[in-house]
Protein backbone atom coordinates (compact mmCIF):
# COMPACT_ATOMS: atom_id res chain seq x y z
CA UNK A 1 0.00 0.00 0.00
CA UNK A 2 2.35 2.50 0.66
CA UNK A 3 4.43 1.99 -2.72
CA UNK A 4 0.82 1.97 -4.44
CA UNK A 5 -0.34 4.76 -3.38
CA UNK A 6 3.03 7.37 -4.38
CA UNK A 7 2.75 5.36 -7.97
CA UNK A 8 -0.87 6.00 -8.17
CA UNK A 9 0.06 9.80 -7.88
CA UNK A 10 2.86 9.82 -10.16
CA UNK A 11 0.20 8.15 -12.76
CA UNK A 12 -2.16 10.75 -12.16
CA UNK A 13 0.18 13.26 -12.56
CA UNK A 14 0.99 11.98 -15.89
CA UNK A 15 -2.50 11.75 -16.93
CA UNK A 16 -2.97 15.46 -16.18
CA UNK A 17 -0.60 15.84 -18.75
CA UNK A 18 -0.94 13.28 -21.33
CA UNK A 19 -4.65 13.23 -21.68
CA UNK A 20 -5.57 17.12 -22.33
CA UNK A 21 -2.78 16.95 -24.88
CA UNK A 22 -4.08 13.61 -26.31
CA UNK A 23 -7.95 15.10 -26.48
CA UNK A 24 -6.08 18.41 -28.46
CA UNK A 25 -4.90 15.66 -31.06
CA UNK A 26 -7.58 13.96 -31.23
CA UNK A 27 -10.39 16.35 -31.49
CA UNK A 28 -8.19 18.85 -33.09
CA UNK A 29 -10.32 19.05 -36.17
CA UNK A 30 -13.13 19.79 -33.70
CA UNK A 31 -10.83 22.05 -32.12
CA UNK A 32 -10.73 24.12 -35.66
CA UNK A 33 -14.21 24.58 -35.91
CA UNK A 34 -14.42 26.36 -32.34
CA UNK A 35 -11.50 28.43 -33.26
CA UNK A 36 -12.74 29.78 -36.45
CA UNK A 37 -16.28 30.09 -34.34
CA UNK A 38 -14.30 31.94 -31.52
CA UNK A 39 -12.46 34.39 -34.38
CA UNK A 40 -16.11 35.07 -35.83
CA UNK A 41 -18.10 35.29 -32.53
CA UNK A 42 -15.82 37.99 -32.02
CA UNK A 43 -15.23 39.74 -35.07
CA UNK A 44 -18.54 39.84 -35.99
CA UNK A 45 -19.55 42.96 -38.77
CA UNK A 46 -16.29 44.09 -39.00
CA UNK A 47 -14.24 44.41 -42.46
CA UNK A 48 -10.92 43.15 -41.02
CA UNK A 49 -11.96 40.20 -39.21
CA UNK A 50 -9.64 37.94 -37.25
CA UNK A 51 -6.92 40.53 -37.94
CA UNK A 52 -8.39 42.48 -35.22
CA UNK A 53 -7.40 40.04 -32.61
CA UNK A 54 -4.00 40.98 -33.07
CA UNK A 55 -4.36 44.56 -33.95
CA UNK A 56 -6.24 45.43 -30.35
CA UNK A 57 -3.23 43.89 -28.15
CA UNK A 58 -0.64 46.01 -30.18
CA UNK A 59 -2.64 49.23 -29.24
CA UNK A 60 -2.67 48.00 -25.91
CA UNK A 61 1.05 47.90 -26.24
CA UNK A 62 1.34 51.18 -28.43
CA UNK A 63 -1.17 53.53 -25.95
CA UNK A 64 1.40 52.09 -22.54
CA UNK A 65 4.44 53.03 -24.22
CA UNK A 66 2.88 56.56 -25.24
CA UNK A 67 1.30 56.63 -21.32
CA UNK A 68 4.29 55.67 -19.61
CA UNK A 69 7.41 56.70 -21.83
CA UNK A 70 5.97 59.86 -23.40
CA UNK A 71 3.46 61.29 -21.36
CA UNK A 72 4.35 60.22 -17.43
CA UNK A 73 8.87 59.89 -18.58
CA UNK A 74 8.61 56.91 -15.62
CA UNK A 75 12.28 55.99 -14.76
CA UNK A 76 13.96 52.70 -12.90
CA UNK A 77 17.81 53.57 -11.41
CA UNK A 78 19.85 51.81 -13.36
CA UNK A 79 20.18 50.84 -17.27
CA UNK A 80 17.07 49.04 -17.74
CA UNK A 81 14.25 51.64 -19.24
CA UNK A 82 11.01 51.11 -17.06
CA UNK A 83 8.51 50.90 -20.16
CA UNK A 84 10.71 47.91 -21.47
CA UNK A 85 10.45 45.97 -18.17
CA UNK A 86 6.82 46.78 -17.79
CA UNK A 87 5.86 45.69 -21.38
CA UNK A 88 7.73 42.37 -21.35
CA UNK A 89 5.99 41.62 -18.08
CA UNK A 90 2.91 43.10 -19.01
CA UNK A 91 1.82 41.60 -22.34
CA UNK A 92 2.48 37.85 -20.70
CA UNK A 93 -0.05 38.68 -17.94
CA UNK A 94 -2.26 40.06 -20.10
CA UNK A 95 -2.42 36.76 -21.96
CA UNK A 96 -2.17 34.89 -18.50
CA UNK A 97 -5.15 37.11 -17.21
CA UNK A 98 -7.36 36.31 -20.00
CA UNK A 99 -7.15 32.88 -19.97
CA UNK A 100 -8.20 32.91 -16.40
CA UNK A 101 -11.22 34.98 -16.76
CA UNK A 102 -12.10 33.23 -19.52
CA UNK A 103 -11.92 29.63 -18.56
CA UNK A 104 -14.43 30.77 -15.36
CA UNK A 105 -17.07 31.37 -18.17
CA UNK A 106 -16.03 28.77 -20.85
CA UNK A 107 -18.57 26.04 -19.69
CA UNK A 108 -21.61 28.48 -19.72
CA UNK A 109 -20.56 29.87 -22.48
CA UNK A 110 -20.18 26.93 -25.20
CA UNK A 111 -23.50 25.05 -22.64
CA UNK A 112 -25.54 25.28 -26.20
CA UNK A 113 -23.20 23.07 -27.62
CA UNK A 114 -23.25 20.29 -24.69
CA UNK A 115 -26.30 20.59 -23.39
CA UNK A 116 -28.33 17.82 -25.45
CA UNK A 117 -25.85 16.29 -27.20
CA UNK A 118 -22.67 14.21 -27.16
CA UNK A 119 -19.30 16.66 -26.90
CA UNK A 120 -16.09 16.06 -25.23
CA UNK A 121 -16.39 18.42 -22.83
CA UNK A 122 -12.48 18.12 -21.72
CA UNK A 123 -11.10 20.35 -24.62
CA UNK A 124 -13.46 23.36 -23.75
CA UNK A 125 -11.34 24.73 -21.03
CA UNK A 126 -8.39 24.20 -23.19
CA UNK A 127 -10.36 26.85 -25.46
CA UNK A 128 -9.63 30.24 -23.72
CA UNK A 129 -5.53 28.97 -23.28
CA UNK A 130 -5.33 28.23 -27.21
CA UNK A 131 -7.46 31.56 -28.18
CA UNK A 132 -5.32 33.89 -25.82
CA UNK A 133 -1.73 32.02 -26.48
CA UNK A 134 -2.46 32.39 -30.21
CA UNK A 135 -3.29 36.12 -29.99
CA UNK A 136 -0.85 37.51 -27.30
CA UNK A 137 1.90 35.06 -27.74
CA UNK A 138 1.96 36.35 -31.52
CA UNK A 139 2.35 40.29 -30.05
CA UNK A 140 4.65 38.94 -27.85
CA UNK A 141 7.02 37.44 -30.22
CA UNK A 142 6.83 41.02 -32.11
CA UNK A 143 7.30 42.97 -29.40
CA UNK A 144 10.22 41.02 -27.90
CA UNK A 145 12.09 41.36 -31.40
CA UNK A 146 11.54 45.24 -31.47
CA UNK A 147 12.11 45.63 -27.47
CA UNK A 148 15.31 42.85 -27.09
CA UNK A 149 16.69 41.91 -30.54
CA UNK A 150 15.93 39.08 -32.89
CA UNK A 151 17.69 36.11 -30.84
CA UNK A 152 15.45 37.22 -27.78
CA UNK A 153 12.99 37.00 -30.04
CA UNK A 154 13.54 33.39 -30.57
CA UNK A 155 13.00 32.10 -27.60
CA UNK A 156 9.31 34.05 -26.76
CA UNK A 157 7.62 31.12 -28.30
CA UNK A 158 9.12 28.52 -25.99
CA UNK A 159 7.73 31.09 -23.11
CA UNK A 160 4.86 30.91 -24.45
CA UNK A 161 4.34 27.14 -25.07
CA UNK A 162 5.52 26.90 -20.95
CA UNK A 163 3.27 29.67 -19.73
CA UNK A 164 0.19 27.75 -21.70
CA UNK A 165 1.46 24.28 -20.18
CA UNK A 166 1.38 25.82 -16.71
CA UNK A 167 -1.05 27.17 -16.89
CA UNK A 168 -3.53 24.46 -18.13
CA UNK A 169 -4.63 22.74 -14.63
CA UNK A 170 -5.60 26.07 -13.57
CA UNK A 171 -8.15 26.03 -16.75
CA UNK A 172 -9.80 22.74 -15.78
CA UNK A 173 -10.28 23.91 -12.15
CA UNK A 174 -11.24 27.56 -12.60
CA UNK A 175 -13.66 26.05 -15.61
CA UNK A 176 -15.31 23.75 -12.22
CA UNK A 177 -15.28 26.45 -10.39
CA UNK A 178 -17.43 28.59 -12.99
CA UNK A 179 -20.09 25.65 -13.02
CA UNK A 180 -20.44 24.50 -9.29
CA UNK A 181 -19.28 27.26 -7.39
CA UNK A 182 -20.71 30.34 -9.15
CA UNK A 183 -20.32 32.54 -6.15
CA UNK A 184 -16.58 32.16 -6.07
CA UNK A 185 -16.76 32.44 -9.67
CA UNK A 186 -17.09 35.85 -9.35
CA UNK A 187 -14.84 36.14 -7.19
CA UNK A 188 -12.00 35.19 -9.75
CA UNK A 189 -11.95 38.56 -11.64
CA UNK A 190 -11.47 40.72 -8.27
CA UNK A 191 -8.54 38.27 -7.26
CA UNK A 192 -6.82 38.46 -10.58
CA UNK A 193 -6.77 42.16 -10.33
CA UNK A 194 -5.19 41.98 -6.40
CA UNK A 195 -2.08 39.34 -8.00
CA UNK A 196 -1.66 41.76 -10.49
CA UNK A 197 -0.88 44.64 -8.22
CA UNK A 198 1.55 41.73 -5.90
CA UNK A 199 3.39 40.75 -8.92
CA UNK A 200 6.44 42.64 -10.00
CA UNK A 201 5.15 44.31 -13.65
CA UNK A 202 4.64 47.82 -12.51
CA UNK A 203 7.76 47.44 -10.42
CA UNK A 204 11.15 45.44 -9.82
CA UNK A 205 10.82 43.12 -6.71
CA UNK A 206 13.11 45.08 -4.37
CA UNK A 207 10.88 48.36 -4.54
CA UNK A 208 7.62 45.95 -2.90
CA UNK A 209 7.64 47.44 1.22
CA UNK A 210 9.70 44.46 3.11
CA UNK A 211 6.64 43.91 4.91
CA UNK A 212 4.99 42.43 2.05
CA UNK A 213 8.03 40.57 0.31
CA UNK A 214 6.55 37.47 2.02
CA UNK A 215 3.60 38.04 -0.59
CA UNK A 216 6.25 37.47 -3.45
CA UNK A 217 7.21 33.79 -2.16
CA UNK A 218 3.63 32.87 -1.86
CA UNK A 219 2.83 34.27 -5.71
CA UNK A 220 4.03 32.33 -8.20
CA UNK A 221 3.07 34.67 -10.82
CA UNK A 222 6.04 36.66 -9.20
CA UNK A 223 7.61 33.52 -9.99
CA UNK A 224 7.10 33.67 -13.37
CA UNK A 225 8.10 37.47 -13.89
CA UNK A 226 11.20 37.02 -12.45
CA UNK A 227 11.97 33.76 -14.84
CA UNK A 228 10.66 36.30 -17.80
CA UNK A 229 12.54 39.24 -17.00
CA UNK A 230 15.69 37.22 -16.24
CA UNK A 231 15.67 35.37 -19.14
CA UNK A 232 15.25 38.13 -21.21
CA UNK A 233 16.25 40.87 -19.59
CA UNK A 234 19.10 39.46 -17.47
CA UNK A 235 18.05 40.80 -14.14
CA UNK A 236 18.13 38.39 -10.93
CA UNK A 237 16.39 35.40 -10.60
CA UNK A 238 17.06 32.40 -8.67
CA UNK A 239 16.32 28.67 -8.07
CA UNK A 240 13.57 29.39 -6.31
CA UNK A 241 11.75 31.51 -8.88
CA UNK A 242 12.22 28.14 -10.74
CA UNK A 243 11.00 25.38 -8.30
CA UNK A 244 8.08 26.71 -6.97
CA UNK A 245 6.27 27.51 -9.76
CA UNK A 246 7.21 24.38 -10.96
CA UNK A 247 6.04 22.36 -7.69
CA UNK A 248 2.90 23.91 -8.09
CA UNK A 249 2.45 22.55 -11.51
CA UNK A 250 3.29 19.47 -10.67
CA UNK A 251 0.97 19.54 -7.69
CA UNK A 252 -2.26 20.59 -9.42
CA UNK A 253 -1.74 18.38 -12.96
CA UNK A 254 -3.40 15.30 -10.99
CA UNK A 255 -6.06 17.05 -9.12
CA UNK A 256 -7.48 19.05 -11.77
CA UNK A 257 -7.35 16.32 -14.41
CA UNK A 258 -9.11 13.88 -12.11
CA UNK A 259 -11.62 16.43 -10.78
CA UNK A 260 -12.75 17.66 -13.92
CA UNK A 261 -12.77 13.71 -15.45
CA UNK A 262 -15.36 12.67 -12.39
CA UNK A 263 -17.17 16.47 -12.60
CA UNK A 264 -17.98 15.81 -16.42
CA UNK A 265 -21.12 13.03 -16.25
CA UNK A 266 -22.78 16.22 -13.61
CA UNK A 267 -21.61 19.30 -15.85
CA UNK A 268 -25.21 19.48 -17.94
CA UNK A 269 -27.26 18.92 -14.58
CA UNK A 270 -25.59 22.08 -12.67
CA UNK A 271 -26.93 23.93 -16.18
Amino acid sequence: MAMALPQRLVLRTFDGFKQPLLILWQQRRLLGLLLRRDIAVRTSGTTMGGVWLFVQPTLQVLAFWFLLDMVLRIRFPGTLPFVEYFLVGMVPWLMMADVMNRSVNVMNEFAPLYAKTLFPLALLPMLPLLVAGMIYGTVYIGLVAVLEGVAKAAMAPFIVVLLMLWLMPLCFLLALVGVFLRDVGQAVPFLITMTFYLTPILYMPEMLPEIMQPAMVLNPFADIMALLHGVLQGTEMTWGNILRPFLLWLLLLGPAWVLFFRAMPHVREAL
